[in-house]
């Protein structure tokens, strides 16, 4: 993923961090917008239009990090990194609930940073070639759960299940090998990236997040199952080509 182009708004209220992340983004290529709460944030958006936004949580003013995040998520599907302390845990996991595809715990490198960046970046660019490549349609056995890959929708039962571009992008890898193990490192990478791998605990949060959105009884799932120590599989699908 070229950096060159790009467009990031960083949204954080501490001036050292606001530098720290301008810096080293604009060394990488990025242009870098900056918001310093969350009222400023969601008004950035709509006029800058940015490739990816990295969110603090923790914010003054009336709209925190969460707020920003469910406004955001109302009008445009923009990639949002979340960063976040360790002691909000709770606050991080309802940021992935409302729509953000990935996040950063604090303290965290710039190595780190970049990687995250790039590979968000990378996801969001695949789910437009996903739409370009022609028409498919995923379907559990029981028709239960339906996948429209070029029009990003799926449905559970009747309802429509709203997922962000990274939840979306591991049902379609789990869907499309029903049946099949895919173990953490396969998941990590296929959905994520080659800088992924070792990341098991961080893959649970997320498929927590989409057992709660599209299995009957999250608790009992029937469709994402887990193989301890291993990886996930999809219990069984049909696909149907060009409908």
């Amino acid at each position: 993923m070229k950096a060159r182009g790009k467009r990031i708004l960083v949204v954080d209220d501490e001036a050292p961090i606001q530098r720290i992340l301008r810096r080293n983004l604009t060394m990488s290529g990025y242009e870098v917008f900056i918001a310093e709460n969350g009222k400023q944030a969601v008004e950035m958006v709509r006029l800058h239009q940015p490739d990816l936004i990295l969110l603090d949580l923790c914010m003054p003013g009336e709209l925190d990090g969460l707020d920003v995040c469910a406004k955001v998520r109302q009008s445009v599907q923009t990639p949002i990194i979340v960063l976040s302390a360790v002691t909000e845990e709770k606050q991080k996991v309802r940021a992935l609930d409302l729509g953000a595809d990935d996040y950063l715990t604090k303290p965290f490198g710039n190595d780190e940073l970049q990687a995250r960046v790039r590979a968000c970046l990378r996801r969001a660019q695949t789910a437009e070639t996903q739409v370009e490549s022609g028409p498919e349609m995923l379907i559990s056995d029981d028709g239960y759960l339906t996948m429209n890959v070029p029009r990003r929708q799926v449905k559970a039962g009747e309802n429509d299940v709203r997922l962000t571009p990274t939840e979306f992008e591991l049902l379609r890898q789990l869907m499309t090998y029903a049946g099949k193990v895919l173990t953490h490192r396969s998941l990590l990478r296929a959905v994520w990236g080659p800088e992924y791998g070792e990341e098991a605990d961080y893959l649970r949060v997320y498929i927590r997040q989409l057992r709660r959105k599209v299995e009957i009884e999250p608790s009992r799932p029937r469709y994402i199952l887990t193989e301890p120590g291993i990886g996930y599989v999809f219990r069984s699908q049909t696909e149907e080509k060009n409908i």
